[in-house]
């Protein structure tokens, strides 16, 4: 095997498909990407979408209170097999030969994440847990897998996250423009690329919710007939509420220093249900609520820019499903006037896959011995290798 691998990391060019599921839940993004030296080419993406009673399911084990061992277990093999099979499928669609491709990375589905730890023994002891059997892909796809990044840095003294930062690292620094990679997904996170950087120089972090306070809203409010604010329409007929927005912006997290990273722990279901009730009591209609909750994740993210970033950028590189919300993106330019907003389609990776692009990235480094977390951005104590490989 320890051959295998070595012949792998030695090619000039690898081809490596990426595989990530958020903390929205809706499906599985592939992206299969050609990689030589720092050269990233996409060759092909899609989604995934999970069924409905998968979903639902998933959703289950996400919540403490619904959550059972042995739907946890099961699920953790059909998700290995789901993400198997969407690798299959995205060859057989864009004419991609499976046999070319050479490694998968997998972040896995994210079911529980607790960066702040938990006592064992005197200690604080950090965890978390991503489902999606890689022994699965590799046995079905018959290619090796890389998975489960996130513990590795955790046992080095780290949040597990963010992950993306080597990847954005490896695809936007710049030596003329000091750059901000703002992924809006479920949750919001940004990485900061000082113009000319190294690596210690890289600052990245959660900035809290993404499209996941926006989705929850709408799925809420249309009683399950629509899972997002398609462009941010809804929010753009709305008007947003102050008083609400206020006490929205007391969270806890949104005060707390970097390193930091959240999830559904904290802006999931529970906060939805709260934000509506709220709404509800205060005569908001659905497009108000909506608004306010749209502009609540334009202003933390720009709040954690003036609060926490050493300088504000000059550009902001946008990424994942929010990069599609124009209201949103308005919202963001008001409040960052003096950054320039671009995405990454223009530099040749479509914002939605993005995430799965980095994870591609990050399974090659995996199979390199090239260590692939931000110690300044996790609170890890030193750069470490992340993932664990199953061989084909």
């Amino acid at each position: 095997m320890s051959h295998n691998i070595a012949k792998l990391a030695a090619k000039k060019t690898v081809r490596v498909a990426g595989l990530m599921s958020g903390t929205s839940a809706d499906g599985v993004d592939v992206a299969v990407v050609d990689v030589t030296g720092c050269r990233v080419d996409l060759i092909a993406f899609d989604m995934f979408s999970y069924r409905p009673a998968l979903r639902r399911a998933i959703l289950d084990l996400c919540d403490p209170e619904s959550a059972r061992l042995e739907d946890i277990c099961h699920y953790n093999q059909v998700l290995g097999e789901v993400f198997a099979e969407a690798v299959v499928d995205l060859c057989r669609k864009k004419r991609v030969a499976l046999r070319s491709i050479d490694l998968i990375g997998s972040h896995g589905q994210t079911i529980f994440h607790q960066p702040q730890g938990g006592r064992y023994q005197g200690r604080n002891i950090r965890s978390t847990l991503q489902i999606g059997e890689p022994s699965v892909i590799a046995e079905r796809t018959g290619i090796t897998t890389v998975a489960d990044f996130r513990p590795r840095d955790m046992a080095a003294g780290g949040q597990g996250a963010p992950l993306v930062p080597y990847a954005d690292y490896v695809l936007f620094r710049s030596g003329r423009l000091s750059r901000a990679v703002q992924n809006i997904g479920g949750i919001a996170n940004v990485t900061f690329l000082p113009r000319k950087c190294r690596r210690e120089e890289v600052t990245a972090f959660d900035t809290g919710p993404g499209n996941m306070v926006i989705d929850g809203l709408a799925r809420r409010i249309t009683q399950g007939r629509r899972h997002y604010d398609r462009g941010g329409a809804m929010a753009a007929r709305g008007t947003v509420h102050a008083e609400l927005l206020q006490e929205m912006s007391r969270h806890p997290f949104l005060r707390r220093r970097p390193p930091k990273s959240t999830g559904r722990e904290e802006f999931g279901q529970l906060y939805c249900d709260w934000l509506y009730h709220e709404g509800q009591l205060r005569g908001l209609s659905s497009d108000d609520l909506v608004a306010t909750a749209t502009v609540f994740t334009a202003e933390t993210i720009a709040q954690a820019y003036r609060r926490f970033l050493p300088a504000m950028p000059d550009e902001m590189i946008l990424c994942g499903g929010g990069a599609r919300n124009t209201t949103l993106i308005a919202m963001l330019q008001r409040e960052l006037k003096d950054v320039k907003i671009r995405s990454t389609d223009d530099f040749g990776i479509d914002v939605d896959a993005k995430e799965a692009v980095s994870f591609a990235l990050l399974a090659l480094a995996t199979v390199k011995g090239v260590a692939n977390n931000m110690p300044a951005a996790t609170g890890a104590e030193g750069p470490v290798v992340l993932g664990k490989i199953v061989p084909a």
